[in-house]
């Protein structure tokens, strides 16, 4: 899909497909701006006889068979006065979603003159976009639906040296991520990870080094190779490094959980665990190589960005760990399993030792972690933890600025207790009180504690059951914006 940008005089547009924002003040005067496809007074006739006033978020539908304008849709925007874009967003993402197998191309036409930058503009962009998103892969009749292929904005005159080059990279990232969390498990094997890594190497210049089996048993990676022994696919753990071409003034190291599909192990998931969805699992891994893919796209300046995944499934055999276990992870802590079905900290401590080992200046990690944060904070909301105030601010920062919603959590050292062992340096899980700060206390013990770090669960925000704002039903694809845009603001703050 493209964006594009109709820059003449509006008198001389010709399209089929029109959006058009409308206020509820002096509807007349706003309908005279598309008096040239349409009389507007027969239009104002129909919208009374609707009884539409442009309240915020209500919609009308017209058919046109017999002109040149054959759709139009009349987004309500409410008073001028009080005009709030994320609601403008939330309503427009309601109605292109409905027209993505109708149109090939969509118009939108809205008082942009209201809107006070760029930024603004391309976030819109961004939302038109990532609401028309369909995954039709798997869907035998794919071939005979229509795809939506442009979206033109008009009226543009405001901002005519607008770019949505970067935008549609980082669109790009999050399709990306919500392909590889919606693709079921006999598609999206690690091995299959692996080679949508080394396509984004090969689009985008990066280096990559996919360590083997055999490579991670010589760094010692105990706690990753148990979790991946109950599988009959071998593991694969993923380095992508993105570097500057000028001088490198940060190091940042991107982590993300890989679990391909996660049966629980021994500690089978039952009920409402529901061990159907657990393809999500990689949640993080998405996150981070669509970011891989954004970010590559655009080059920041700068910095040298590591993304790593350890890839694998916990599955059960002959071979699978045992509850009760107690294993030896690469930077020589041992951990007794005291529940097989909670792996991803597991994977997470030689992936993190690995990025510490790396010594980089912060590491940030993506995890389908707990249930206890959905517990905690729902669906819309992700949880993170950092051991850095400055880290927490940026990240704020950079989760409002991409539209993620994200809520800081305590990393509250006396629940440290829980995770105490009886034969080992620690347990893999605490008690079920503050699960989700257990989890990332766990994963403290496994990087320099110099290093800037912070962990976001997103166990609740990968995946939604209904479409809202720009995310349709499935797949998220959340985190990549909140990391691209870190890293952009980390690219201004170093110039």
């Amino acid at each position: 899909m493209q964006f594009s940008t109709f820059q003449q005089d509006l008198n001389t547009w010709q399209g089929t497909s029109l959006i058009f924002g409308i206020f509820e003040e002096d509807l007349q005067n706003q309908l005279e701006k598309i008096d040239f496809i349409i009389d507007s007074n027969l239009l104002l006739e129909k919208i009374n006889q609707k009884k539409f006033k442009g309240e915020k978020g209500k919609v009308l539908n017209f058919d046109f068979l017999d002109q040149k304008l054959q759709t139009l849709k009349i987004i309500g925007l409410g008073e001028s006065k009080t005009i709030n874009s994320n609601d403008i967003k939330n309503s427009l993402a309601d109605v292109i979603r409905k027209c993505t197998d109708i149109d090939e191309k969509i118009s939108i036409l809205f008082p942009w003159e209201l809107i006070n930058s760029q930024e603004e503009i391309e976030s819109f962009g961004e939302c038109a976009r990532l609401s028309a998103y369909k995954d039709n892969r798997f869907n035998s009749k794919r071939d005979n639906k229509k795809v939506l292929k442009e979206i033109e904005f008009l009226n543009l005159n405001k901002f005519r040296n607008i770019n949505f080059n970067e935008t549609e990279y980082i669109c790009e990232g999050v399709e990306l991520a919500r392909r590889l969390v919606a693709a079921p498990p006999n598609s999206l094997t690690p091995l299959e990870m692996s080679e949508q890594a080394s396509r984004i190497a090969k689009d985008h210049g990066l280096e990559i080094k996919i360590l083997e089996k055999n490579d991670c048993e010589d760094l010692n990676m105990g706690a990753y190779l148990a979790v991946a022994k109950g599988s009959d696919l071998e593991p694969k753990f993923i380095h992508l490094t993105l570097k500057s071409k000028s001088p490198v003034k940060e190091k940042i190291a991107l982590v993300g959980k890989g679990l391909t599909f996660d049966s629980g192990g021994y500690n089978l998931k039952v009920g409402a665990s529901q061990i159907e969805m657990m393809k999500y699992d990689m949640g993080g891994s998405a996150a981070v190589l669509g970011a891989a893919k954004a970010l590559g796209a655009i080059k920041p300046d700068g910095l040298e960005i590591h993304f790593i995944v350890a890839a694998c499934e916990n599955m059960i055999n002959g071979s699978a760990v045992h509850p009760g276990d107690v294993i030896k992870a690469s930077n020589g802590k041992t951990i007794e399993i005291n529940n097989t079905d909670a792996e991803g900290r597991l994977t997470l401590a030689d992936a993190l030792t690995y990025a510490s080992n790396l010594k980089p200046d912060s590491i940030i990690d993506l995890a389908t972690l707990t249930g206890a944060i959905v517990v905690a904070l729902g669906n819309d909301v992700a949880g993170f933890w950092t051991n850095d105030n400055s880290m927490a601010k940026d990240l704020k920062e950079a989760s409002s600025q991409a539209g993620e919603a994200l809520w800081q959590m305590p990393l509250q050292k006396s629940y440290k207790d829980g995770l105490k062992s009886h034969i080992a340096d620690m347990k893999n899980t605490g008690p079920r009180p503050g699960g989700s700060i257990t989890a990332a206390l766990f994963l403290e013990e496994f990087f320099d504690s110099n290093i800037k770090w912070a962990h976001i669960d997103i166990a609740g925000t990968c995946w939604t059951d209904r479409s809202k704002g720009i995310n349709p039903s499935g797949a998220t694809g959340y985190g990549v914006k909140t990391l691209v845009q870190w890293i952009k603001n980390k690219q201004r703050d170093n110039k």
